[in-house]
């Protein structure tokens, strides 16, 4: 206790030399930039904020009387935090809130680090008007004793430290109305909180408590308590006594009852008991509509057994992870009963901040937050694993197609990459469901050491048009989706064997005795020449035929025509034979095709019938007709062949069909698309480009019309699947920002047939908007970005040739500024003409929103209810933008914006549902966007400063004075 006691002298010493230190260092030194703005300094933006603080304390300037809010970062050294806090309360005597956040910086892998404070001065006490603190994202494993001291205290933010317990001080604060220890490692609560007769809202979610004190009845004013992710087995009766509460939050717990006397809170409208131990719950609760249920085993028949329950771990180095593990000191949790209980296997769901989560031998069940299931058996791992994964963007490099292959997902990474499981771990991948069902697969493509290889896959419907590709892996690597001609695949013995094509039976490979000394494995692939009709209904079996585009696996006999010049032409279904070992075969193989329909053994030209082969690599098709002997039937004719390869049948007078051939095969492979590009109404430096199947165009252009407008959709062009191309603002216009997808002003696009090829972005111009309306054009070339892209279009339009790299061009206007338009931004601003906010408080624009709305993730209807968005119109949104989660948020996020626009308060509502919706860290960072944007403004208009702007803190070079974030 001794050394308690007085540990904190000498740190209070030390911290008064610091600041004299710097007080000398100070007076000798530059003088501090205009960092002051009205009543906030932000130094957290800023590298070496604490020696700014201690730069502007040692002046003593008259406006840090003023500084009611102070924000620094927790990944300060800690000794030099720890002297500048000491200095606060004499510096900043009416200082109402203090942020000492970390988290702002990042691993190698991208996680959040936390900051360095461990503990805070005791002259903090002394700070008699403070009423918000926040210390989320730090190091801190026990409360700092002057924390209970601030009685003034209203909000105190805790989340994402080592919190093991919280002192039985806590209950001396009597203004405080908002608690969040969310993210710590609590395992009992003091029983002295329930003394917070006035706290409002309590965050504990994520954490290791079991139990709760009877004493939580207390809290008489609660109206929202979290408990998500502990491992409660049950719930003291006292919370029936919460009268007050209106949301109550429970799920991922290992609860096996809950007091029937939650029913009756007056006030309650949400009741989330998602995935417990729940059997059976009281009527009262199971009938009512504010109740969630979803993940108990209700209703199901009792185990005969009891297995040790779960826990809830926060990873080392994670902002989150909630997984569960037996805990040998706790006895096995059973029904009221007494019938002994089995938990199902411990689920995990990452949040959209979280890319790593553990594995046990236990074995666990995860869904990722991009809706990627996986299921680790108990047994798979011999030890506890790490597991990360991350989305990469399709591009060619990742993502190996054949010749007649379609994209029908994103990129899944899985590390660590080549680790052997000892039980196959069970993927579940989500795919755009494909339009055409005839004569493809859908399968799961994977990378392993002897290269891309595809697994055994099973489709699993889960509500229409909502498809998962199922897979057993050994180990974890690169995994996509991908349609694919059916493949039939057979192991030919020495003896021989017979392999025919499961959607036509009338192809087939005869292997006779002798073929091969030793088996070999055998594939065979058809695409078909007919138009594939649609199939309609479910998916009704576990090996679905999936198709991609009409285009693409026929050829209509009238584009065969018009491509010939000849009435009566015709092709056979196109052959494709691959094998495993020995190029070749030791007795010739018979291979059997059918003619090209309208085409009979008994009526046919011999002279116009041409038998065609392609070796791959090369795209040439080289007629093999006199090289074998022709075996015609009435329907079919038959060959012998000592190699695999592809093998297409011709029908027509043409006699040198091999350029024909390769020409006819390279319309099979592309689609055709037409090019878009449409600018927001209400903010034309907003651009949309879209590549878009033509039969896609017009049902999509309804429904962006509402929000954009443009010219017409691009004549129609054609692609191959995986093609890239890009766009070019030509005419005075330019991309706004930079961008990763963005190479010298120019966006570049990977063309995949299922996928969104669709980009928003910010346009920009160095002529002079003021005198007239900017008209400039965006033009599509094929390939990747060359070192030289020609200016204008003008030049490559006159080459419509088949290398050709210039399709389309179209125009884009940028109208005439109006005079008051940029006037009450400041000089040096640049922000886009959305209306939200004001220039006091701060603008938000379009891409500050951007920005939001990639951070929200699945959180995003949370958001839009607090925002006040009814439930009827979250699901339209949901079904309008079905199996688009981004496009459900910039739709909510932007219509909400629009309706805002020019209204008083509306940052403020978006910053306060963010809060209200647990997304706080989001909050956060619309505040700093805002912080910076109002101290530009004032910065632009009243110009003025407590010192140069080029000055540099000290111990700090000039030559690199402190940069805000971007925002």
């Amino acid at each position: 206790m001794a050394a308690v006691e007085e540990g904190p002298e000498p740190q209070v010493a030390g911290a008064g030399d610091a600041v004299r230190d710097a007080t000398d260092a100070a007076d000798a030194g530059p003088r501090a930039p205009s960092l002051l703005a009205g009543n906030r300094l932000s130094l957290d933006l800023y590298p070496e904020g604490c020696r700014w603080l201690q730069h502007l304390c040692a002046q003593q300037h008259p406006q840090l009387l003023e500084v009611e809010f102070l924000q620094l970062s927790g990944h300060e050294d800690p000794q030099l935090l720890e002297a500048t806090l000491a200095c606060v309360p004499w510096s900043l005597p009416h200082l109402r809130s203090l942020v000492l956040k970390g988290g702002q910086r990042r691993d190698a892998l991208g996680a959040c680090l936390p900051g360095s404070l461990t503990t805070l001065p005791s002259s903090l006490a002394g700070l008699a008007h403070l009423v918000h603190l926040d210390l989320s994202f730090n190091s801190l494993e026990t409360l700092p004793d002057c924390v209970p001291q601030m009685h003034g205290l209203g909000a105190l933010l805790l989340s994402h430290n080592r919190l093991s317990e919280l002192p039985e001080a806590l209950g001396g604060l009597p203004a405080l109305t908002f608690l969040a220890v969310t993210h710590n490692r609590l395992q009992t609560l003091p029983t002295a909180l329930g003394a917070l007769s006035t706290l409002q809202r309590l965050d504990l979610s994520e954490n290791l408590l079991d139990t709760l004190p009877p004493e939580i009845g207390g809290l008489s004013s609660l109206a929202e308590l979290s408990l998500a992710s502990n491992r409660l087995q049950s719930l003291p009766a006292s919370l029936a006594g919460l009268r007050s509460l209106r949301l109550l939050i429970l799920h991922s717990n290992l609860l096996t009852s809950v007091p029937a006397g939650l029913a009756h809170l007056p006030l309650l409208t949400r009741l989330d008991l998602r995935d417990n131990q729940l059997w059976d719950v009281p009527p009262e609760l199971r009938d009512a509509p504010f109740v969630r249920l979803q993940g108990n085993p209700l209703g199901k028949a009792l185990p005969d057994s009891c297995s040790p329950p779960g826990r809830l771990v926060a990873g080392e180095g994670q902002t989150v992870c909630r997984t569960q593990e037996p805990l040998p000191s706790l006895q096995p949790v059973c029904p009221p009963t007494g019938t002994p209980v089995v938990p199902e296997m411990p689920r995990l769901f990452l949040t959209s901040d979280l890319d790593s989560f553990p594995v046990t031998p236990q074995g666990c069940s995860v869904t990722l937050a991009c809706g990627v299931r996986l299921q680790f058996p108990a047994g798979a791992t011999a030890a506890s694993v790490t597991i990360r994964y991350r989305l990469w963007l399709p591009e060619p490099r990742l993502v190996p197609l054949g010749p007649h292959d379609s994209l029908l997902s994103g990129v899944l990474e899985l590390q660590p990459h080549g680790v052997a499981f000892q039980q196959e771990v069970g993927l579940w991948l989500l795919f755009v469901p494909p339009r055409v069902r005839r004569c493809r697969e859908v399968v799961v493509r994977t990378l392993s050491d002897d290269g891309w290889s595809d697994l055994e896959t099973r489709l699993e419907e889960e509500a229409p048009k909502r498809l998962w590709a199922h897979c057993q892996v050994p180990h974890f690597s690169w995994f996509l989706v991908v349609s694919r001609p059916v493949s039939n695949a057979c192991l030919v013995p020495p003896e021989g064997t017979l392999l025919f094509s499961s959607g036509n039976p009338g192809i087939k490979v005869t292997f006779p005795p002798g073929a091969t000394d030793e088996p070999r494995h055998v594939r065979m692939q058809v695409l078909a020449g007919q138009p594939p009709r649609v199939a309609g209904g479910a998916l009704a079996q576990a090996s679905v035929q999936v198709a991609c585009l009409p285009q693409v696996v026929h050829m209509a006999d009238r584009e065969l025509q018009a491509l010939l010049g000849e009435p009566a032409a015709a092709v056979s279904p196109l052959l494709c034979l691959s094998q495993s070992g020995p190029s070749g075969f030791l007795r010739p193989v018979t291979v059997q095709l059918p003619l090209p329909p309208g085409i009979t053994g008994l009526s046919l030209d011999r002279s116009r019938l041409h038998l065609l082969y392609q070796a791959p690599p090369t795209a040439t098709w080289d007629d093999i007709t006199a090289e074998v002997a022709l075996e015609l039937t009435h329907l079919y004719a038959r060959f012998q062949v000592m190699h695999f390869s592809w093998y297409w049948l011709w029908y027509t007078t043409k006699t040198c069909v091999g350029g024909l051939a390769r020409k006819a095969w390279a319309r099979l492979r592309l689609h055709r698309v037409n090019l878009i590009a449409l600018q927001r109404r209400r903010d034309p430096e907003q651009v949309l480009l879209q590549c878009l199947p033509r039969h896609k165009v017009d049902a999509t252009l309804r429904r962006l019309l509402e929000r954009y407008h443009g010219p017409e959709p691009s004549d129609t062009v054609e692609m191959f699947e995986g093609e890239k191309f890009f766009a070019a603002f030509e005419r005075g216009l330019d991309v706004d920002a930079d961008r990763p997808d963005c190479v010298e002003g120019r966006v570049c696009f990977v063309f995949y047939s299922h996928l969104k090829n669709v980009k928003e972005v910010y346009v920009t111009t160095s002529l002079d908007r003021q005198a007239q309306a900017v008209r400039g054009q965006v033009s599509f070339y094929r390939g990747p970005v060359p070192e030289e892209v020609p200016e204008e279009a003008e030049a490559a339009r006159q080459r419509r040739g088949a290398d050709a790299l210039w399709m389309a061009t179209l125009p884009i206007k940028l109208p005439r500024l109006r005079g008051s338009e940029g006037l009450g931004r400041g000089a040096g601003l640049s922000l886009a003409p959305l209306n939200l906010g004001d220039a006091e408080t701060g603008f938000l624009t379009q891409s500050n929103l951007l920005n939001v709305a990639g951070r929200l993730g699945p959180d995003w209807p949370a958001v839009a209810l607090h925002l006040g968005l009814s439930y009827q119109e979250l699901q339209r949104i949901r079904h309008e933008f079905r199996d688009d989660l981004d496009g459900q948020i910039r739709h909510m996020l932007f219509s909400w914006a629009e309706r805002q626009a020019g209204q008083p308060g509306a940052v403020g509502r978006l910053v306060q549902a963010l809060e209200q919706s647990d997304r706080r860290d989001v909050a956060q960072e619309v505040r700093a966007i805002l912080e910076l944007g109002c101290r530009k403004y004032q910065d632009g208009i009243r110009h003025t400063s407590l010192a140069p702007r080029d000055a540099a803190p000290p111990g700090a070079s000039a030559s690199q004075p402190p940069e805000p974030a971007q925002a």
